[in-house]
């Protein structure tokens, strides 16, 4: 059983941090501990058990498969704590105001994650259809349904085991995806040797091993190299963020699923295939409009999924400086 303000602590697994300051009765199943605070603040003490100094010693665990905190390790080890119970308090609350703006903003990011989704499905054609269920205003043409090499020249990136060196060229894979950011470089020579076709500002690259069908665009004029595991999209008739929004599409995300190999290990999708993919294209200024406003929505998620990891980095900082 357990009560308001009594803290659960999941023994089982105590890397798994399943913790909880109750504000309702209840039954704990399973490998739970529940904590009475007694005389100290509830709220102190729940964030006390997410320090790195109660974290350390919970999991000094026994059993392997199963992994268990020991009672006696824990119930004997020494925590410091305020000697004035206000200053506990304190120190809950800017814990819980903190864990107020993480869950704020998961929430945020999380909307505009089902909005970006919702969107996907209205403003591109579905298949057999040759206008989408939503339009900006003034847009009434037909799309035009082509191939992708028809309409982009398509590469894939070096086959070479590259060697890597602590600056020079940035290198990027199928991991880089998300923020087109690596911290592998090749030398200039081998990046001369290597690569006469370049990624450059607007082209647009798409996973194509392991990962599949996940495209981002070029924003810099920076030399870039990129291995295999990468197809390079250049194209003088679609727009880079149309271009990359029309990829993560339902219709051509099934296009896509249909034409990669899931029985390979990594599963992948040959560079040919690629361009066998059809879309759908609008006139130019339509183009601008739909990359545009997928363009604003990724830098909004983007500007969540930041906040959410430097809240989540502050918090790790005070957990170690303000428990000892």
């Amino acid at each position: 059983m357990f009560a308001p303000d009594q803290i659960l602590f999941g023994k089982l697994r105590p890397y798994l941090q399943n913790w909880l300051l109750a504000d309702f009765k209840g039954i704990a199943l399973g490998d739970f501990w529940v904590f009475d605070t007694n005389k100290h603040s509830s709220l102190f003490v729940y964030y006390l058990m997410q320090s790195t100094k109660y974290q350390t010693i919970a999991n000094l665990s026994s059993g392997t498969k199963m992994p268990r905190s020991d009672w006696k390790t824990v119930s004997q080890t020494e925590f410091s704590i305020p000697k004035d119970r206000a200053e506990e308090y304190q120190i809950g609350i800017l814990f819980e105001n903190l864990d107020s703006l993480i869950t704020l903003h998961q929430q945020k990011y999380e909307l505009l994650i089902k909005l970006k989704k919702a969107y996907l499905q209205l403003i591109f054609p579905k298949t057999g259809e040759s206008t989408p269920k939503v339009r900006f205003a003034d847009f009434h043409d037909n799309w035009e349904q082509r191939k992708l090499n028809e309409i982009s020249d398509i590469y894939d990136g070096t086959h070479q085991t590259p060697k890597y060196q602590d600056e020079g060229v940035m290198f990027l894979s199928v991991e880089n995806i998300k923020t087109l950011i690596s911290n592998k470089f090749i030398s200039h020579e081998a990046f001369e040797s290597e690569f006469r076709i370049r990624p450059q500002r607007g082209d647009v690259l798409i996973t194509r091993i392991g990962d599949v069908g996940t495209a981002n665009v070029v924003e810099t004029d920076e030399n870039l190299a990129y291995y295999v595991s990468l197809a390079l999209l250049k194209s003088e008739k679609l727009k880079p963020y149309f271009l990359q929004s029309s990829i993560q599409s339902p219709f051509v995300q099934k296009q896509i699923w249909k034409r990669t190999l899931h029985i390979a290990f990594p599963k992948k999708i040959n560079k040919n295939e690629i361009g066998q993919v059809p879309i759908n294209i609008p006139t130019t200024d339509e183009q601008v409009e739909i990359g545009t406003f997928f363009k604003h929505l990724d830098d909004a998620i983007t500007l969540h999924q930041q906040k959410i990891a430097s809240l989540k980095s502050l918090k790790q900082a005070y957990l170690q400086k303000m428990f000892v």
